[in-house]
C-alpha cells in the first residue's frame, strides 16, 4: 500500500504530500515570525541596524501573517511564492541595513542574512514541489469504480435494517399516506 497520509484535507482530489506538510510548517512559522516584526519592530530594527524603519517592519510582519494564514488554506503553492518574494525582499532590506550599521548589527545583519537565504531555499524548493504536484494532478479524476462506499461491504450492509421498526411518531398512517398519493395523481 502506498504511503497514505493521516493528515486530513478538504480536497476530494489528494491527501497531503511532504509538501504541503512543509507548506504548513513554513505557515507556522511566517505567523510567528510575522507577530515579532509586529510586536517588537524597534528591538528587531537595533539589532539589525535598521534605526528608523520600523514601520517597514511592521509591514513586513503583516506580509508574513497574511503569507502564513494563505500557506495553511488548502491551495498553499501561491503563499508559499509570496514567501519566496517576501524572502528577497527581507535580504534586500538586511544588506541596506548592514552598510550603515555598527559592528555588533553588521555581525546580526550577516546571521539574520544566511538565516533568510536557508529560509529561502526552503521556501523555494516547496514552491516548486506545490507548483509541480498541482501540474501533475490538473485535469486529473480519481477512479472510484471499485468502491461501494459501505465500509464492511456490501453484503454486510444487506439486511442490516431488515428488523428495524420506526418509531411510532416517524410512521404514516396508512389513510394519510393513500390521500397524499391520491393527490399526487
Amino acid at each position: 500500500m502506498e504511503n497514505a497520509s493521516t493528515l486530513a484535507t478538504r480536497r476530494p482530489d489528494r491527501s497531503f504530500t511532504f509538501s504541503d506538510r512543509m507548506a504548513r510548517n513554513l505557515g507556522w512559522f511566517s505567523i510567528g515570525l510575522g507577530l515579532v516584526e509586529l510586536v517588537a519592530p524597534g528591538r528587531m530594527a537595533r539589532a539589525l541596524g535598521l534605526e528608523g524603519r520600523e514601520n517597514l517592519l511592521r509591514s513586513y510582519g503583516a506580509r508574513e501573517i497574511t503569507s502564513g494564514i494563505w500557506a495553511l488554506s488548502d491551495t498553499p503553492a501561491p503563499a508559499i511564492w509570496s514567501r519566496v518574494a517576501g524572502d528577497m525582499l527581507d535580504l534586500g532590506t538586511l544588506v541596506v541595513g548592514r552598510k550603515d550599521a555598527n559592528e555588533e548589527q553588521r555581525r546580526n545583519a550577516t546571521i539574520a542574512i544566511a538565516a533568510v537565504a536557508g529560509i529561502a531555499l526552503v521556501d523555494l524548493l516547496t514552491a516548486s514541489s506545490l507548483t509541480k504536484e498541482q501540474s501533475q494532478n490538473r485535469g486529473e479524476t480519481r477512479d472510484y469504480s471499485d468502491r461501494s462506499g459501505f465500509p464492511s461491504g456490501v453484503a454486510q450492509a444487506r439486511g442490516a435494517a431488515e428488523d428495524f421498526e420506526p418509531p411510532a411518531d416517524m410512521r404514516v398512517a396508512p389513510e394519510r399516506y393513500e390521500a397524499a398519493a391520491l393527490e399526487l395523481a
